[in-house]
């Protein structure tokens, strides 16, 4: 007996330590969720070597510039979007105030903030700060946060325009009061509105009534493209962009943090962003790129557009003739063959953007196959760093549903009694209720014509999505290399790939920002369908020609495709400038030794349009910055590193490039080809 009670108690006592044990450990990750952060980041990336330990692959090497150097023709580019004439303040007497409410996702949002300052600057109107719709209290996010708080920095928007446009928070109480009413005057805004729509029709009713609210649900209110006397507008939208529209601290604080993790194994990155969303693929007639449900789902989508006027086409379209035509996404696999053809590694760390993939995870499947390190934001962060953006929530679902009601034995009894002479038909069954929810959000596909309605649960998330693409959009512009999948949205306007574009061309021109020719690489991809991961030396010549060449021609094509669409996805030349030298002569005309690669720069700026020299106060900073970069111009014209093998992790890299190629002249002559014909 007294052995079992000392037994007991030795039981007890182990118990009694488990539980310490563990309030230990939940205390110890409460108070250091940074380090479990790094630690967490650590093991799930990245290459077990550093760039250049089993390659000579140092950054002064011409592989290293060919693969993420900076772009040699857009080096004398600057961002300036300072006005260049008079600029005179706000006044303190303006025409009224401007309420505006605006739809749409993140790229539609982030156009039509540049829009709505413009115009209360080209109509002298005080700007209350925008609301956006999907962050209103009623999407179930935290109440917290106010509506263009939950995305922006409300304080760094109004400092930073404060010489610009006069900005408030709210409206005066007497004219909240009428809102609260209806009783002010509202213009749904028509996409792309002109100066004089504003002018003629919204300015006379500003000054009749003190306040206006705009509607503004496409993405834009006032055309890209202005007169040349309002240049200083394009220039404002290029300060609101880049320099006004800041996130939040919590999300500017994440997208820095995994930006970090992304650098810390000391190698540069590839920012890709897919662009495939389910508006984009059913506007442009993609649907048989997918197998199953997703064809369903995108058919489904494609139809409602159709009714409502967004798509002017038939239901029914060859997605093979699109995808020819360049008109639909550049799959997952197809941009890692494309890279890989170019000379990236198997171990490059490729960052994956985008809060929607549709297809899945499986779509990225062939990428992962060909890239050992694919993440995205979720890899590279810990759920509750992802949750605390989101502030406090209310809990949507319900932990404890009621039971159904009892029915009583007895009354069960009595009414087969009572039920009639047998056999009798069963009642039909009742109506099955429509639950919606995303896991299962094919269900409605055969039911209705129409698009279920959003549970306040899918609101919540589609505000999430605005919090992800911040954090993407901050990582995709700061990437040593970006490369999109596609670049136009479900209306056929820019999309989110384009605003990263633009704002990277704004922040360093040079930087490499890949526009690949979808129609020319799917006619390059067809080539070797039959053999896809077996291509030749002939057809991997063909590509690097094609990317490397739409380093500059995709940029001047998009000037006359994407800028009239959307100004701040194309700010060039209005906000930006051209450095001199130290004599006075422009950057690119310094040594007659490089006449032609001059006349090849002084053909692309003229193409672009830049003729503004930036001013005296820049000079100094650029010329400094640009000594470093002189020494190493003649190391783009001998590349003699091979690429090696197209898909080979073993052998070809590491034996300094054998591989499909049998001499070292043959890639030496390869890599010279690509140098004298592929830049131009």
């Amino acid at each position: 007996m007294v052995f079992k009670s000392k037994m007991k108690w030795v039981g007890l006592l182990g118990l009694v330590l488990s539980a310490i044990s563990l309030f230990v450990h939940f205390l110890l990750a409460r108070f250091t969720e940074g380090g479990v952060s790094e630690y967490h980041s650590s093991i799930t990336i990245f290459p077990r070597r550093t760039i250049g330990e089993s390659l000579n692959f140092s950054k002064t090497s011409p592989m290293y510039r060919r693969l993420w150097g900076p772009v040699r023709h857009l080096e004398s580019l600057h961002p300036n979007a300072n006005p260049r004439g008079h600029y005179a303040d706000p006044g303190s007497d303006t025409s009224g105030f401007i309420f505006v409410r605006i739809q749409g996702g993140f790229h539609e949002i982030r156009n039509s903030i540049c829009d709505v300052v413009v115009v209360a600057r080209f109509l002298n109107a005080t700007l209350v700060i925008p609301e956006i719709q999907s962050t209103t209290s009623s999407k179930g996010i935290s109440s917290q946060f106010k509506s263009f708080a939950y995305l922006y920095n409300e304080d760094q928007f109004m400092a930073a325009l404060s010489k610009d446009v006069k900005v408030v928070k709210t409206l005066p109480k007497n004219l909240k009061g009428l809102r609260r009413k209806k009783n002010i005057p509202i213009f749904k805004v028509p996409y792309s509105a002109s100066p004089y729509y504003f002018k003629h029709h919204v300015l006379p009713i500003l000054k009749k009534h003190l306040v206006v609210e705009l509607v503004v649900s496409d993405g834009g209110c006032l055309q890209a493209i202005l007169p040349p006397d309002l240049e200083e507008y394009q220039r404002l939208r290029c300060r609101v962009a880049f320099h006004a529209l800041r996130f939040r601290q919590e999300v500017q604080e994440l997208a820095t943090k995994i930006l970090h993790r992304l650098r810390a194994p000391g190698q540069p990155f590839i920012a890709f962003d897919p662009g495939m969303t389910r508006e984009a693929l059913a506007y442009h007639g993609c649907a048989e790129l997918f197998q199953d449900v997703h064809t369903e789902l995108i058919q489904h989508k494609r139809h409602w557009m159709i009714k409502r006027g967004i798509v002017k086409g038939k239901l029914s379209v060859n997605s093979a003739k699109q995808r020819l035509k360049g008109s639909c996404p550049l799959m997952p696999e197809e941009i890692g063959i494309v890279l890989r053809a170019y000379g990236y590694l198997w171990d490059t760390i490729i960052y994956v953007s985008g809060g929607e993939i549709f297809g899945g995870q499986r779509t990225l499947i062939p990428l992962r196959a060909m890239f050992e390190n694919v993440v995205d934001r979720t890899s590279l962060s810990m759920p509750w760093e992802l949750s605390r953006i989101y502030g406090r929530e209310a809990n949507l679902v319900d932990r404890n549903p009621g039971s159904p009601p009892m029915i009583e034995e007895e009354m069960k009894i009595e009414a087969w009694k009572t039920a009639g002479p047998r056999p009798r038909p069963l009642p039909p069954p009742p109506a099955r209720p429509k639950s919606y929810n995303i896991e299962g959000w094919w269900g409605w596909v055969a039911e209705s014509d129409n698009e279920p309605d959003s549970t306040v649960m899918e609101l919540r998330t589609n505000a999430h999505k605005l919090l992800w693409e911040a954090i993407d959009y901050v990582i995709c512009v700061e990437a040593d290399v970006f490369i999109p999948g596609f670049d136009l949205d479900g209306k056929g306007h820019p999309n989110f790939a384009s605003l990263v574009m633009g704002h990277r061309l704004y922040q360093s021109a040079a930087s490499k920002t890949y526009r690949p020719d979808r129609k020319e690489v799917t006619k390059l991809l067809e080539e070797i369908s039959d053999h896809l991961y077996h291509a030749n030396h002939t057809w991997l010549m063909s590509v690097r020609k094609n990317l490397r060449k739409r380093l500059v021609d995709g940029l001047i094509e998009a000037s006359a495709r994407a800028k009239p669409l959307s100004f701040i996805s194309h700010p060039v030349p209005e906000c930006s400038c051209l450095r001199r030298d130290p004599t006075g002569r422009s950057i690119n005309a310094t040594t007659s030794a490089h006449a032609s690669t001059s006349t090849s720069h002084s053909q692309v700026l003229a193409a672009l349009g830049v003729v503004h020299y930036c001013p005296a106060w820049m000079e100094n900073d650029l010329i400094l910055q640009s000594k470093d970069k002189e020494n190493e111009e003649t190391l783009d014209e001998d590349d003699s590193t091979s690429s090696g093998l197209f898909f080979r992790k073993n052998n070809g890299y590491h034996e300094g490039g054998n591989g499909d190629f049998s001499n070292k002249e043959e890639t030496q002559l390869e890599d010279q080809e690509e140098l004298e014909g592929g830049e131009r």
